[in-house]
């Protein structure tokens, strides 16, 4: 293994552990190429591992992407270029590109996704705004201290109309357009004080919780259903929006733990970039 894939798995260990991500993820080193480039330190942050930030990839002589999808999620049966996941993987062995694979280690995580998404909602720097808790429950590690946990509940201080929580995520998330399902009659004039969050998908993750409004990605058609018909209102800004922004937050923090650790000759002046081509795959037209 390269000096410079050792710091990145070392450094995304550090941030993200690893046994906070849910059971049926695959997360960590998800490949590891046999080719070494001297010279090339430059790690690219991305969410999904497309046929357009691998060519990124290759144009930026990219020597360890972290993807934060996992690009291998299920077992492959093949690795043939024709299909177009398992040519990016094999275009990335040949090319000397390893790839590292956070997921939901990095939404439960304190400081993670999540949070962030969180600390949106609240629309202030104040800790007088609300507060951010788990929602589900906190992990604990074998040393007894708790890293992560699954889900966010936010709480208002003040309580705010859904108009209000409407242009916080919006200005939050960089998005003009969101969908928003209304629980009660009042709509966007209504009044909510508590916010469940997932990141991503987070139907099977939210629906049921007590909370005013269910903030994600994307949900089922049922549960956005189910979650209306409860008085629950719902916000849904697309799977990726809701993780994108977070980017620029690990950049830091991994540009952070690199600059901590003992590095030798390998590993000056190493390149933490965020990828330009990853976008979400779908537009509103």
């Amino acid at each position: 293994m390269s000096a410079l894939l050792k710091a990145v798995c070392r450094s995304m260990e550090r941030i993200a552990p690893l046994r906070l991500a849910e059971k049926w993820d695959n997360v960590g080193l998800l490949l590891e190429s046999p080719v070494v480039h001297s010279g090339r330190n430059k790690v690219l942050l991305t969410i999904d591992l497309t046929p357009a930030v691998l060519e990124e990839s290759l144009r930026e002589r990219v020597s360890v992407i972290v993807a934060y999808h996992p690009p291998i999620f299920r077992p492959l049966q093949t690795l043939t270029l024709s299909n177009p996941l398992q040519a990016s993987l094999l275009k990335c062995v040949a090319e000397g590109i390893s790839i590292y694979s956070p997921h939901t280690s990095l939404d439960s995580v304190w400081g993670g996704v999540n949070d962030w998404l969180g600390e949106g909602v609240l629309g202030s720097a104040s800790v007088q705004a609300g507060k951010i808790e788990s929602l589900v429950g906190d992990k604990i590690g074998p040393d007894g201290e708790t890293k992560g946990a699954e889900g966010r509940l936010v709480t208002l201080s003040e309580p705010i109309t859904m108009s209000d929580l409407e242009s916080r995520i919006k200005q939050h998330l960089g998005l003009e357009r969101i969908q928003v399902g209304y629980g009660t009659d009042a709509g966007r004039h209504g009044v909510i004080s508590t916010i469940a969050i997932c990141a991503g998908s987070g139907g099977s993750m939210l629906v049921g919780k007590k909370a005013d409004v269910y903030f994600t990605g994307e949900m089922a058609h049922h549960e956005v259903l189910a979650s209306i018909a409860s008085g629950t209102n719902v916000v849904l800004c697309g799977h990726t929006n809701t993780e994108r922004g977070y980017l620029p937050v690990l950049a830091a923090w991994l540009n952070e733990e690199f600059q901590t650790q003992e590095t030798d000759g390998d590993l000056k002046g190493v390149d933490v970039v965020i990828s330009q081509a990853d976008k979400h795959p779908l537009l509103l037209v």
